[in-house]
């Protein structure tokens, strides 16, 4: 990958928007009741208030994850969701910020930001107008439009948390990701390999050259191959898939070396790894995404220097948010799906 010079952080004048006050309501997507994507609606929403620390941002565009999925239909987060009817889904956003904390705040009106919002506590990204604690947010990176933005947060931060905070990603260490061409899978692959670990990435048959031009050294079709009997002793298996796939996380656990750490991200796809894991003689974690801002203005200036680099495979208009999370669903998709919620 070519890499690109550093730009500042401040954004430039040509950055900053001009803002107005926002209206009383917005738009927003919700549901009534748990179900299929046919679920999701467009609703007249009140615009969200800021309080303390945090920022009011005017939503450019808004990513999707497949928690969102799992929640609207009644899995993921829909216990917590206080009222489905009234608080918008969603987590990714990027887009201009509208009111400060304060006069001295770094982030002022007119600036462009991305981050997380801290869904189901408030309300989510598929909306016009979201509040958001201002350590949850970063400085949009320059070289990105708000589409490309939007599809960074949740997925680059997991990966990082992922590859960074819990593998410890370094020169010689070998790491198995599952699922390399998907949201988190297209980041984690960049992660480890720039930081020097020796990666190999299963995917579908379409992806391998992909996966290969991300960092990936091995890169494995997991419809023809059992990762397994190609992959050789791994230190690392980070598992974007479960048991939910052809027994994908059991067989994981096999690869690993003595004291190895295989670590399971999706919600709900293996309840019993742990003990499997102990039982294995290897280590075992889950993760939990932290929308930590500081981590998203260093995965920012990465993506400005172009050493990572974000996939936006299908973007929707936010009233189609129900096609987007069929698109979603089908388990095909190369890096982010992206709603468009407004102009630039």
């Amino acid at each position: 990958m070519r890499f690109r010079p550093l730009r500042s952080a401040a954004p430039s004048a040509s950055e900053v928007v001009e803002v107005t006050a926002p209206p009383p309501l917005m738009r927003g997507i919700v549901y009534d009741t748990p179900g299929g994507a046919e679920a999701l609606r467009v609703a007249e929403l009140p615009v969200p208030k800021p309080a303390l620390s945090e920022l009011l941002v005017r939503v450019v565009a808004a990513g999707i994850n497949p928690i969102d999925a799992k929640t609207r239909a009644g899995r993921g987060l829909h216990g917590l969701v206080t009222d489905p009817t009234t608080s918008p889904l969603g987590f990714d956003f990027s887009g201009v910020v509208v009111a400060s904390p304060f006069e001295a705040h770094p982030l002022q009106p007119g600036d462009p930001v991305f981050g997380m919002v801290p869904f189901p506590r408030s309300g989510g990204s598929y909306a016009d107008y979201v509040v958001v604690p201002s350590l949850s947010v970063a400085r949009k990176p320059a070289s990105l439009s708000h589409v490309e933005a939007a599809g960074v947060p949740v997925a680059a931060l997991t990966a990082w948390g992922l590859v960074v905070e819990t593998a410890h990603a370094h020169e010689g260490q070998r790491v198995l990701i599952h699922a390399g061409a998907g949201g988190v899978g297209h980041f984690a692959v960049q992660l480890a390999a720039y930081f020097g670990a020796h990666v190999t990435a299963t995917g579908s048959e379409r992806n391998l050259g992909w996966l290969r031009e991300l960092g990936a050294s091995v890169a494995i079709d997991y419809t023809t191959t059992r990762f397994e009997e190609v992959v050789g002793e791994v230190d690392v298996v980070i598992d974007l898939v479960g048991n939910v796939h052809a027994d994908t996380g059991t067989r994981s656990l096999t690869v690993l070396r003595p004291g190895g750490l295989y670590v399971m991200v999706p919600t709900g796809a293996w309840d019993g790894y742990a003990d499997a894991a102990a039982a294995a003689g290897v280590r075992a974690t889950s993760y939990k995404t932290v929308p930590d801002g500081s981590a998203l203005s260093t995965l920012g200036r990465l993506l400005d220097s172009g050493a990572v680099q974000v996939y936006i495979d299908r973007v929707f208009d936010l009233a189609d948010a129900a096609d987007a999370h069929r698109e979603l669903e089908l388990g095909h998709t190369r890096g982010k799906v992206v709603l468009s919620v407004a102009d630039a």
